[in-house]
């Protein structure tokens, strides 16, 4: 799955059926995997079905998105034009499940003008999100977009229900603001609160915020737990995905695979342990594949060690060669913020040489060859990167 996959099948399967999905940053693979919206029931003729709205410069105040609230913003005339008393916004970085006609039905129910799901979070845990205080009716009396100390621990889950007349009004008001950052978080929703009325709906389910490479790669093995606290196989809320055509899995008679998520067209003829592997992965004779997250179509060469990292598509990775060594957990130089918890990365696409040896908060980047290496030894913390091309004395 991807995750644009989770709010998609939450939609359709809410009997929600007219979709706008908002692109930006290296929007190509996205755009190419939702389509025209066969796989979630969105080929459908307009005003229904999926449109992908992608920002354009051109009018005078066309742009790229400068935020949340920007994005909606340049295209209000969509809104405006579509005839809708309500529009639902989510994210589409979130891993849950959710029935969305409980929120519009808790959202006509109160009256409301903005609805924000929210969800209990840990105290030590408020800093990284938009903090509310109710009053005993779910009104929102206060909010606090990142608070260093909170006064609640009820989080803004980032799925909000406005009346488009009441939104398309602070859009507009916000637009023409210079000192705002365009963000519903920063600016719009505070001053919602302060003058309109905002109720918070509280959401008891499973929802993940996979914003770092750490809750992503948890978040993909907590699927291995028993039970998972999401549960993918539940016939009565399906999560669609697109899908490719590939054969069964294949397991050799010298393989071992425990306490993992193999996906069609998978061959594995070494050892699999403790991970989710995408369609078409092939793990070879000899190597090792422990607590890892591997993407479509990547080969584990023979003897190979993997663990604790994650591959994106169309990797090779070479005989012999080991991925996530040792107990040494410098953080990357690079990425220190982003890659400080021992997981190893490699880019799409990457080769990686055989006999090669990388320790714990590794990148490797995408299309990376031999040919990048200066040694086969990498340290912990340290990164490939693709080998800039002198070529008519221009660097390429």
């Amino acid at each position: 799955y991807r995750i644009i996959d989770f709010p998609l099948s939450n939609a359709v399967n809410s009997d929600l059926y007219r979709v706008a999905v908002l692109t930006q940053y290296r929007p190509h693979s996205l755009m190419q995997h939702i389509g025209i919206g066969e796989p979630w029931d969105l080929n459908r003729a307009q005003p229904n079905g999926v449109q992908l709205w992608q920002p354009y410069r051109g009018r005078k105040d066309q742009d790229w998105y400068r935020g949340t609230a920007d994005a909606l913003y340049q295209n209000r005339s969509f809104i405006r034009d579509s005839g809708c008393d309500r529009l639902l916004s989510v994210g589409g970085d979130h891993i849950y499940k959710q029935d969305y006609r409980d929120l519009l039905r808790f959202h006509d129910a109160k009256g409301a003008e903005l609805t924000v799901a929210v969800m209990q979070v840990p105290q030590e845990e408020t800093f990284r999100f938009g903090i509310m205080d109710v009053d005993d009716k779910d009104r929102v009396v206060k909010f606090t977009e990142k608070p260093k100390q909170a006064t609640s621990t009820l989080a803004s889950m980032g799925i909000y229900v406005f009346n488009c007349d009441f939104l398309l009004k602070h859009l507009e008001e916000d637009g023409k603001d210079p000192n705002s950052s365009h963000d519903f978080g920063k600016n719009l929703i505070p001053k919602m609160v302060a003058h309109d009325r905002v109720v918070a709906y509280p959401f008891s389910g499973y929802w993940v915020d996979v914003g770092t490479i750490q809750s992503y790669w948890e978040t993909n093995l907590s699927l291995l737990d028993d039970p998972p606290p999401l549960d993918m196989a539940d016939p009565s809320w399906v999560i669609h995905t697109r899908s490719e055509e590939y054969p069964p899995v294949r397991i050799g008679g010298q393989a071992t695979a425990r306490a993992s998520m193999l996906s069609n067209g998978c061959v594995i003829e070494g050892t699999v342990i403790h991970s989710v592997l995408s369609p078409g992965v092939r793990v070879e004779a000899g190597a090792v594949v422990r607590d890892s997250v591997i993407m479509n179509d990547t080969v584990i060469g023979a003897g190979a060690v993997i663990d604790r990292c994650v591959l994106d598509k169309e990797i090779k990775v070479g005989r012999g060669a080991q991925l996530g060594c040792g107990d040494d957990n410098t953080p990357n130089r690079l990425e220190p913020a982003n890659l400080d918890t021992g997981i190893t990365i490699v880019g799409k696409r990457a080769h990686v040489p055989a006999g090669a040896v990388f320790g714990r908060n590794c990148r490797v980047d995408p299309n990376t060859t031999a040919d990048d290496y200066d040694e086969l030894e990498v340290p912990s913390g340290g990164t490939i990167s693709k080998r800039a091309t002198v070529i008519d004395d221009t660097v390429r």
